[in-house]
């Protein structure tokens, strides 16, 4: 089923979620119900509170409504009409007068005896086609997202046009309940979270071992790639985003800091528009282009409280950032580029991804027809590359159309990680100019791109993907010491110094415990390899290597078992 069935099919089933709960809660104010990734879900405002528990009950009136449901019945409505039908449900009424001013028709969908305000969008035999949903969760919802205004109860559910399917993917979520990033960081180890600083994780060493790694990573391979680095300021004076355009599409997902007397900073939330400020810093030629800026400072952007989700979505993150400011003769040849980094960075986690192309937004900087050259280079580049995409018309950023990163895990969830983005705009509106090879002067186009994307939110999609078993390239403790007593201690401390000269981050567990334990909290740990020392070992300088599967490598000559990890470290094995 292609994704546009899919949605209608999802976004028909939050109608029957809506109708169930309003026969057995009559009093409740329902306001929108729209398909989502991998599902749907219906706020509602409830005179009495719900809990989970009821969701079966709701799960078994769906299914008696769904029999006397043979189709969806679309019609136009006058305002006034529309009015009464929804009168004393304020959202309903918000939603109207808003469609209504925009010039928008109003509709209403019926299916059996329930109605509602509704732009279309649904499966044509609802009767067959609705049999096999679920209901999911509970959650708060602020009314469109704003916390300023009423929190509602929000149902999650999801429909799949077979029961295969929705086994399949209910399987999936026991599953990732399983390799919870929230349950499973913080019990290795990695970080943990504090009420005093919401959506802002506190590193702990093992995963900040974890997070310098990727930071290493990307820098290695940005080198190869003539990336210089830069750093700059966290506190900007409003005018530098007045500038960029993000005064008037981000101010608000900011945070502020009015210091008076006419000076209002805002905490740096994306790295563009200082990029600008470097470019302008030095008179540039044709001949420094391509100049690719890298910039991994520490980003804050304001989410509110109830969409915070572990590294998921946080309030403070890096990127792996860098503006590419090019020739319009170089856009091909560094989208290629890009493609290339992509492909490097990803196959060193084995992950599968496609891309996406989003055009312009309905708020958009500049002139149309320098989005449509835009689009139409992207629709290009993205052809030639053989790589399979698709089209999100209006998913664009607000200064240029955008190619996505479509990553799937390991238990087939796909994700949007990170983003190459055209921009012909702000340089523009910063004033940048570069010297052509005929002495006058042009607007260079800048590419704005993060390969992981945040790099809180890849780490808790890699915890999640390798369930805590990290690649040993990546892992914070890549071997364990085990002695089988005290008498091989003197042994055990030149092995770990051995190894910690060869660079490999290893541990010596000297506690008075016997060998089992031991090995039972290495491989809780999920350490790559446990390296157990005993007299024998120590006689015949070696060790006895295990991995954290239980697997017995045998007994091993340190400096060929060194050789082993150094090779399987640098070749990146999965």
């Amino acid at each position: 089923m292609d994704d546009n069935k899919l949605n209608n099919l999802r976004h028909s089933c939050a109608h029957l979620l809506a109708a169930a709960v309003m026969e057995l809660y009559p009093k409740t104010k329902r306001a929108i119900g729209p398909a989502i990734e991998n599902g749907f879900y219906y706020d509602f405002d409830f005179d009495t509170p719900i809990s989970e528990t009821d969701l079966s009950k709701v799960e078994n009136k769906m299914g008696q409504i769904l029999k006397t449901w043979e189709a969806f019945d679309q019609s136009e409505i006058k305002k006034d009409e529309v009015i009464k039908k929804f009168k004393g449900n304020p959202y309903k009424e918000e939603l109207i007068e808003e469609f209504s001013k925009k010039g928008e028709r109003l509709t209403i969908v019926k299916s059996g005896s329930f109605e509602d305000l509704c732009r279309g969008g649904h499966t044509e035999s609802p009767k067959e086609d609705l049999k096999f949903f679920k209901l999911l969760s509970l959650a708060g919802a602020y009314w469109r997202g704003n916390e300023k205004n009423k929190m509602l109860t929000r149902i999650y559910g999801t429909c799949f046009p077979t029961q295969k399917e929705l086994d399949e993917y209910l399987n999936m979520l026991e599953e990732a309940k399983k390799r919870d990033h929230k349950k499973l960081g913080p019990a290795l180890g990695l970080f943990f979270f504090h009420e005093t600083s919401p959506g802002m994780p506190y590193w702990l060493p093992k995963g900040l071992e974890v997070y310098n790694t990727l930071i290493r990573f990307n820098r290695e391979e940005l080198k190869k790639r003539n990336y210089v680095e830069v750093a700059t300021p966290a506190l900007n004076k409003k005018d530098l985003y007045q500038t960029s355009g993000h005064f008037d599409h981000y101010w608000q997902d900011m945070f502020v800091s009015d210091m008076g007397k006419n000076e209002v900073y805002g905490v740096k939330a994306m790295n563009c528009p200082n990029a600008m400020v470097v470019y302008r810093q030095e008179l540039r030629s044709y001949r420094d282009l391509p100049l690719r800026l890298a910039d991994t400072d520490v980003l804050h952007r304001y989410e509110l409280s109830g969409v915070l989700n572990g590294l998921f979505r946080v309030r403070e993150f890096r990127q792996d950032d860098a503006h590419l400011f090019i020739r319009e003769d170089q856009i091909e040849s560094e989208f290629e580029n890009l493609f290339e980094i992509v492909k490097t960075f990803y196959s060193a986690f084995n992950l599968k991804y496609t891309f996406r192309l989003g055009t312009r937004p309905e708020k958009f900087l500049g002139e149309i027809q320098t989005w449509n050259k835009a689009e139409k280079a992207l629709k290009k580049i993205l052809e030639a590359s053989g790589q399979d995409y698709k089209i999100e018309e209006g998913e664009g950023a607000f200064y240029g159309p955008k190619i996505d990163i479509l990553m799937k895990d390991s238990l087939g969830r796909s994700w949007q990680m990170g983003t190459m983005q055209l921009d012909p705009n702000q340089p523009q509106r910063f004033g940048l100019k570069y010297t052509d090879s005929d002495g006058s002067q042009k607007t260079p186009h800048v590419i704005h791109r993060a390969i992981f994307g945040s790099l809180e939110r890849f780490i808790g999609i890699l915890i999640e993907h390798f369930s805590g078993n990290f690649p040993l390239w990546l892992a914070p403790t890549q071997a364990i010491i085990l002695p089988i007593s005290e008498k091989v201690s003197a042994y055990s401390e030149k092995v770990r110094s051995l190894f910690e000269k060869a660079g490999i981050r290893i541990l010596l567990d000297q506690r008075n415990d016997t060998l089992q334990a031991k090995i039972r909290d290495a491989t809780v740990a999920k350490i790559p390899y446990l390296l157990i020392v005993g007299p024998k070992e120590e006689q015949e300088n070696k060790i006895t290597i295990r991995q954290k599967d239980g697997k017995d490598l045998g007994i091993m000559p340190v400096d060929k078992f060194l050789e082993d990890l150094n090779r399987e470290i640098a070749e990146k094995d999965i």
